[in-house]
């Protein structure tokens, strides 16, 4: 295992069993980001970098009983929390680095990824990844439930032109990768930005 993927894992383990009751009052951002991925009955999506689950509620119940909902995470204790939580029921939980999934190529319609993008060791190479899975036309949505410049100040640093969440960062990141960026929000009350895997 990588440094990069050990420094995750410790991050994360450390604070997986408060990580619900820090952020209480996501659920609504989360379930307005999953609708805007336009999901159907009977989709497959990839909730990446899954954390506790908190987005496989709503995922489950956009794309319905005949559809495929997976959670995967590097962090086993964030798997714990999501089962301890119930939300293996909304979605099939896997144990699996971004960098390399157990997924075939082309499998999903959709991937969500909630916070995702500042903890990727390779953010071009794990988007390549991601888009490998996804089907061309398939969508990803990269999501945080609240904007760059909240998420600094909670975290007591200044947004710099170097933030890979920079529209004029993130957009040549993702067409480089096998993405087209569609839409970019960023307002203190969200940060969403859409892309559809090219062909």
């Amino acid at each position: 295992m990588s440094d990069d993927h050990t420094h995750v894992q410790e991050f994360f383990s450390a604070r997986a069993a408060d990580w619900d009751r820090r952020f209480p009052d996501d659920g609504p951002a989360y379930a307005a980001a999953v609708a805007e991925l336009g999901l159907r009955e009977g989709d497959r999506v990839l909730d990446a970098g899954c954390g506790t689950g908190r987005a496989l509620p709503p995922l489950r119940a956009a794309v319905g009983p005949s559809g495929v909902a997976l959670g995967a995470d590097l962090t086993p204790a964030m798997l714990r929390e999501a089962v301890r939580a119930g939300r293996d029921r909304d979605g099939h939980l896997l144990l699996a680095d971004v960098a390399a999934l157990p997924l075939r190529s082309r499998s999903l319609d959709a991937v969500f990824g909630a916070g995702l993008i500042s903890h990727l060791p390779d953010p071009a190479g794990n988007l390549r990844e991601l888009a490998r899975v996804v089907r061309p036309g398939g969508v990803l949505a990269l999501f945080h439930p609240i904007g760059r410049a909240a998420l600094a100040a909670r975290q007591g640093r200044r947004i710099t032109p170097q933030d890979l969440r920079a529209e004029p960062n993130l957009r040549p990141l993702l067409a480089g990768s096998g993405w087209r960026m569609t839409s970019y929000v960023d307002e203190d009350a969200r940060f969403l930005t859409l892309a559809v895997r090219q062909d």
